[in-house]
């Protein structure tokens, strides 16, 4: 197919990377941990650690689970949030050559049984906040090995046995649990005759992660993400970065790094050019955010709309230091213009949107990352990736034309965990990927993004698309936040209704719906405007349309 956007590409990017520069993900991590051997490599309130100490930490762990036994293509749940145990037992896995499964601290107990039946999991590293929906869960599970730590393991003493405690005993976040046979992975991580790591062969095609996700057709099941898939990803992600200077950064992981987005493009990423990532274990904490962004003034910033939309609102974001920031990118969700414009003049860097789905390992399409006026596109295809926009039997409708976004390119996942059926619906011929989502591509080669085709609103046979009219709603005087879902209608099918959260308490539907009035089309404008004081989002903070569609009015 005609690439026609890279004629658009910035001076000096690539066309092209090789996906086989580093034979695998592990590769490209030891590589990284002895190249910055002496630089900081993660920081968790206050205590870092080097790529020296994440070398020696992740051999030591993938040594205990060599020695239990675990072998090359075994699959270990890691259930815990943004705290220095993460890296350092993904890290000591992969190494091992184990396949990792990333596991939502926040599952309930059918999820977390689901996934690790479904994966085959035969070992979890787990908060111990979470031990008791293990509990009521592994029975029923493969599970032999249970690894179980507490936030501040790791923060050395008497720091970590402070937050412990209050962890424990204060604020009582930790229920009763009992696993027999479980063991504290700081044990592990401390045992003075700790056996050495045994070299394992791992290719680009093995597997590095199962994914999970509700994917284009809204069952739970496991993305296979190669090792080649995940290499490919960060070399396009860190040729696109070229744009601006990455190297060394500061950066700020603010999303679960049990999310793809935040795994690939802050872990990975970051990791390949000796980044420093402050992790913030609960970003909706947002005193203690913005304390971290003070202390650690960033070079860059991943995060979703609604994050930056309310970190601007926090008490405090006037005093950090943005001096320094080059690169500021959202992605997970549609970007809005009113969230971009201001971000930009308060920080005075630019708001780039990007676009990817698990699918995809995660990243697809990203603008131009000095761009000061938002389009409102999520980009140009990155190095090695071609993007189509397809009609329903997958043939190619041409520049402009709405219809699916397909992808092609050595980040495409190799399919779903023992789903073939669900694999071949959304994989067409020659390797292109069906994404579920809507949008078209400009004569310039830049993708927009319209919506998921789930999500399309019907009125009377004309089509309404979510993201463009809560993008409106987000103007608007008086509102922080907005969600438009589709309602049932006996007269034109379904009309848009529009879940609100204000900012000023005088603001009224009526008022609303008069502001939209002036850019939307009549039957796009909401006939049904409902107030929350806030809205269902997932653990990456994207608003759960879908949570509102099953909860109905309030």
């Amino acid at each position: 197919m005609d690439k026609i956007w890279l004629k658009d590409y910035p001076p000096g990017m690539p066309a092209e990377i090789n996906p086989d520069q580093y034979p695998s993900l592990k590769a490209l991590a030891e590589d990284a941990m002895a190249r910055y051997a002496g630089r900081n490599a993660y920081v968790l309130m206050g205590k870092s650690i080097t790529y020296a100490d994440l070398e020696r930490l992740s051999a030591r762990f993938g040594a205990w689970l060599q020695q239990q036994g675990f072998v090359k293509g075994d699959r270990i749940a890691i259930m815990l949030p943004n705290l220095l145990q993460y890296p350092i037992a993904m890290f000591g896995a992969l190494r091992a050559g184990l396949v990792v499964v990333n596991t939502n601290p926040l599952y309930t107990a059918d999820e977390l049984r689901h996934q690790l039946i479904d994966s085959g999991a035969t070992s979890i590293v787990i908060l111990e906040n979470f031990c008791h929906v293990l509990q009521k869960v592994v029975g029923d599970t493969q599970v032999k090995k249970v690894v179980v730590t507490g936030v501040g393991d790791l923060l050395g003493f008497p720091k970590g046995a402070l937050v412990n405690g209050v962890i424990r005993y204060l604020r009582r976040q930790v229920p009763a649990w009992r696993l027999p046979g479980a063991v504290r992975i700081r044990d592990i991580l401390d045992a003075t005759a700790a056996p050495p790591l045994q070299a394992v062969a791992v290719t680009g095609e093995d597997l590095a992660f199962l994914q999970y996700t509700g994917g284009t057709t809204g069952i739970s099941k496991g993305a296979m993400l190669s090792h080649r898939n995940l290499v490919a990803n960060v070399l396009q992600c860190r040729a696109w970065h070229e744009q601006v200077s990455i190297e060394n950064a500061t950066y700020i992981i603010a999303l679960p790094l049990y999310h793809i987005f935040s795994l690939t493009a802050n872990c990975l990423l970051y990791m390949s050019v000796g980044g420093y990532g402050v992790l913030i274990p609960n970003p909706r904490d947002f005193p203690a955010f913005v304390k971290e962004l003070i202390r650690h003034p960033p070079n860059t910033l991943n995060g979703v709309n609604t994050l930056f939309n309310a970190l601007m609102n926090a008490p405090g974001f006037e005093k950090i230091d943005f001096s320094h920031l080059v690169a500021t990118v959202g992605g997970g969700m549609a970007v809005q213009a009113a969230v971009a414009e201001r971000w930009l003049k308060l920080t005075g860097c630019s708001l780039t949107q990007g676009w990817g789905l698990t699918e995809t390992s995660p990243v697809a399409a990203v603008e131009k990352l000095h761009k000061l006026e938002f389009s409102g596109a999520i980009g140009l295809p990155l190095p090695s990736t071609e993007i189509s926009i397809r009609s329903e039997d997958g043939s190619d409708l041409g520049i402009e034309a709405s219809g699916e976004i397909c992808v092609r390119g050595p980040q495409v996942m190799r399919g779903y965990w023992r789903r073939d059926d669900e694999t071949a619906k959304v994989m067409l011929p020659d390797g292109w990927l069906r994404t579920g989502d809507i949008g078209r591509m400009d004569a310039h080669g830049y993708v927009f993004l319209e919506d998921r085709k789930k999500d399309m609103i019907s009125v009377s046979g004309f089509k309404v698309y979510p993201n463009e009219v809560e993008a409106v709603a987000a103007r608007c005087p008086g509102v922080f936040e907005a969600a438009a879902i589709a309602e049932p209608d006996e007269h034109s099918g379904e009309i848009v209704a529009l879940y609100v959260v204000k900012k000023d308490p005088s603001v009224t539907a009526e008022a609303i719906t008069a502001f939209m009035r002036q850019s939307l089309t009549s039957y796009k404008v909401p006939r049904k405007i409902y107030f929350r004081t806030e809205l269902p989002k997932t653990n990456v903070g994207k608003i759960l349309r879908r949570a509102l569609r099953d909860g109905g009015s309030v």
